[in-house]
């Protein structure tokens, strides 16, 4: 689907959907219920649509009632033998998250599953998990590509993995282990970066009635833990809110609402980043106002660690401020689903904009708001360059077409029409 975006602002407030990664992990928990659990509201992409396949292959039940998510869970509790010990599929799609949450967790109730993918998902590294599983009950066939494939059943022990992988990884684990029989502990062996979303995770296993204990080491998981259902309210998406947020920093004025500036999600940083370049930001309780600075935006340096989602629209701030902005450790960025390093340097030098890149940096040399032009940009098949062009094209001279915009539908689907709702021009001139 090809869509033309035209020169445009935002002109009324905006509502952030639902968190995608905590909506992840509602499903899970609530999946490993023996009872049922309901939340809401609902939030809906092909990712969220992965993982409740995935947990419907483990046997969870998943209905939708009265604007709600309701889940049957399978019993974390229930012996495996009252189950089919058939081998399953479990396609992911293109959702990372699911894939490596989904692993050890079917490895803990013993079963055999092979796990299969689509996109960039297939060749994403999933090596990881070798080392972790050696000794541990289960058998893996995995030749760097999926499927990946287990069989057996996890036992608890002693889990040692780097903290500086994917938290994806330590995610799943930490679904996991509470339903081994015997007592787990996961040893980090080496700093722990994305430490927000592992503390998203913590907070959806609390709502469930799960205990993990941090430790100098990293966590101690006790044994034979129950999955207590629950109804629960899911937080809004600041990884989404992030794209109407910069569009107020470089445009308009912008409030965006159903964002709390409390919670444990990462990318709530980008409140910060914008105050840094020089943006006007008014927090409240649920919504965050953003407008231009009274001057010119001014290029700053920004550690992406721990916001790999967002710095793809930061570029986008970066590209209509004065002066260069540097972005450093980015390395994971190039494993999404696209190289997000290059995609972005596609839409900036597309668009006007010179950029200078390594392995793990970038770097983005701002020439203002006016000096933005309208241009052809290729989505790469990826959800948040497509919305990143979206928002840089609404200050173009003239129409930007960006192909392949279909792609939204991974994380945001309703993103075009919230977009054109609230006052942006754009318009499908070719549905593909």
């Amino acid at each position: 689907m090809d869509i033309a975006v035209s020169p445009s602002s935002i002109n009324k407030p905006v509502s952030a959907p639902p968190s995608k990664s905590m909506f992840h992990r509602l499903i899970i928990c609530a999946a490993l219920s023996d009872g049922v659990s309901r939340i809401k509201p609902l939030a809906d992409s092909d990712d969220i649509k992965a993982t409740i396949n995935a947990v419907t292959a483990l046997g969870a039940d998943v209905k939708i009632s009265d604007g709600a998510m309701l889940i049957t869970g399978i019993g974390a509790k229930k012996d495996v033998t009252e189950r089919s010990t058939d081998p399953i599929t479990v396609h992911c799609s293109e959702s990372g998250s699911t894939l490596r949450f989904m692993i050890p967790i079917a490895a803990a109730l013993g079963i055999s599953a092979s796990f299969t993918g689509e996109g960039r998902l297939p060749v994403r590294p999933m090596n990881t998990y070798l080392p972790v599983f050696e000794n541990k009950g289960v058998e893996v066939k995995y030749s760097g590509i999926l499927p990946f494939e287990i069989s057996g059943k996890l036992v608890s022990g002693e889990y040692r993995i780097a903290g500086d992988v994917s938290s994806q990884f330590i995610t799943g684990l930490l679904f996991a282990l509470p339903l081994l029989d015997g007592d787990s502990k996961i040893i980090l062996t080496s700093e722990l970066t994305s430490a927000p979303y592992i503390e998203l995770t913590l907070n959806a296993l609390k709502m469930f009635g799960i205990k993990v204990e941090k430790t100098d080491y990293g966590f101690f998981v006790e044994g034979g833990q129950r999955y207590v259902p629950c109804d629960c309210v899911c937080e809004g998406d600041w990884s989404n809110a992030a794209f109407f947020l910069c569009s107020g920093a470089i445009n308009s004025e912008v409030t965006c609402t159903e964002i709390d500036i409390n919670s444990s999600q990462g990318d709530k940083k980008i409140v910060e980043i914008l105050k840094r370049f020089g943006a006007q930001c008014i927090v409240k309780e649920n919504s965050v106002t953003v407008s231009p600075p009274k001057t010119k935006l001014c290029g700053i340096s920004i550690d992406a660690e721990d916001i790999p989602d967002i710095i793809p629209i930061i570029c986008a701030v970066a590209a209509c401020a004065e002066g260069e902005t540097h972005i450093y450790n980015a390395s994971r960025l190039r494993i999404k689903e696209s190289d997000r390093i290059a995609a972005t340097e596609h839409i900036l030098n597309s668009m006007g904009v010179k950029t200078h890149a390594t392995k793990d940096t970038l770097i983005v040399y701002g020439v203002g708001k006016e000096n933005i032009h309208s241009a052809r940009i290729d989505a790469h098949n990826d959800h948040r360059i497509a919305m990143t062009a979206a928002i840089l094209a609404m200050c173009a001279d003239a129409d930007t077409i960006i192909t392949g915009a279909e792609c939204v539908k991974k994380s945001f689907p309703d993103f075009f029409l919230k977009l054109s709702e609230a006052g942006g021009k754009c318009h499908v001139i070719n549905m593909g």
